[in-house]
């Protein structure tokens, strides 16, 4: 925060710090206070009731009773309600810059002794010293606020030897990074766009990044990850968001896959060069001489092999007429 203040030199109210960071008072309650107290004694003294001044400053209805309400509460307002000669109600108010009990605003309003006026101090003033200030000696010395450290001293020899030792040392190699857990770190991070409760800081991801990248060595993808943790939240929000992070990914972490023994491949089996063609045979079968390559040790082509066959199932007799024929011949024997 900035702060300029420029002290006024006219027209200007002097507020009570009591007054300005009073906290039950609000903002209306406030500039209604100081815009009176700063009224001239002709407009101060006036008849005018407190709403014509708070009208004034668009304090009106609601806003306006609210904040005479807190007025009255703290100690600024007070009024009394008396019926005057004509039968007539009247309402006295009195506004104070300092806080007055019931009593104390009596009073005032009586006697006009104001319990904020004090006796003077106790003395006359003191004499004040002429001068400028006192002139120091310079040394010439500068005071740093955090002077550079100073190494102690070594001998040759150690630096030699520790010389010699770096250049003989290899330096080691940096650790490759883990790529489960950067992108679970860059997860919890970008978990504020889907709930602002889930806000995390960068040292809060690096504390939660570890358990999150188990759920991705699990085989959990990313977007599953995210819906798991962002799916379900409290209705009354979420006090820590670290807490509730954390509570989840402990808690609703999966099993393990199970390792299964790959199945070794059977031998693919040796090379064996295929059987050599047989030569031409010529068909010993009715028809034209042609000829066929035979696969095994047939001696007739297809054709005449399936034209064989169909005669023989032609010619073959039903087992009926076989019982038919033998009937017939045991009775011709009798």
């Amino acid at each position: 925060m900035l702060r300029h203040a420029i002290a006024p030199v006219r027209r200007y109210t002097k507020a009570s710090h009591d007054v300005v960071r009073h906290s039950r008072l609000n903002s209306d309650a406030k500039v209604l206070l100081l815009y009176v107290q700063g009224l001239p004694e002709s407009e101060a003294t006036a008849p005018k009731p407190l709403s014509e001044h708070a009208a004034r400053l668009g304090l009106k209805g609601r806003a306006y009773q609210k904040a005479k309400q807190l007025l009255a509460d703290c100690g600024y307002l007070h009024e009394w309600r008396e019926q005057g000669a004509r039968g007539r109600w009247v309402t006295e108010q009195l506004l104070t810059n300092v806080t007055l009990t019931r009593d104390e605003a009596s009073r005032v309003r009586e006697d006009d002794d104001l319990p904020s006026e004090r006796p003077p101090t106790v003395g006359g003033p003191g004499e004040r010293t002429v001068g400028d200030s006192p002139q120091t000696e310079d040394l010439g010395e500068k005071n740093l606020p955090h002077p550079p450290p100073q190494d102690p001293p070594r001998d040759a020899d150690h630096i030699d030897h520790a010389a010699d030792t770096a250049d003989r040392e290899d330096p080691e190699p940096d650790p490759e990074p883990d790529p489960e857990l950067a992108e679970a770190e860059g997860l919890l991070l970008s978990l504020r766009h889907s709930n602002r409760d889930l806000l995390l800081g960068v040292r809060e991801a690096r504390l939660l990044a570890g358990a999150a990248a188990e759920w991705l060595r699990r085989g959990v993808s990313a977007p599953d990850l995210r819906r798991a943790l962002t799916t379900g939240l409290p209705k009354d929000g979420i006090r820590s968001a670290v807490g509730f992070l954390r509570h989840r990914l402990v808690q609703k972490l999966p099993a393990a896959a199970r390792l299964r023994h790959p199945v070794a491949a059977p031998p693919s089996p040796e090379w064996v060069a295929p059987p050599a063609r047989r030569g031409l045979v010529t068909c010993p079968g009715p028809g034209s001489e042609h000829v066929f390559r035979p696969r095994s040790d047939e001696t007739h082509c297809l054709r005449c092999r399936t034209a064989a066959a169909f005669e023989a199932t032609l010619q073959f007799q039903p087992l009926s007429e076989q019982w038919r024929t033998r009937v017939q011949e045991c009775a011709a024997g009798a």
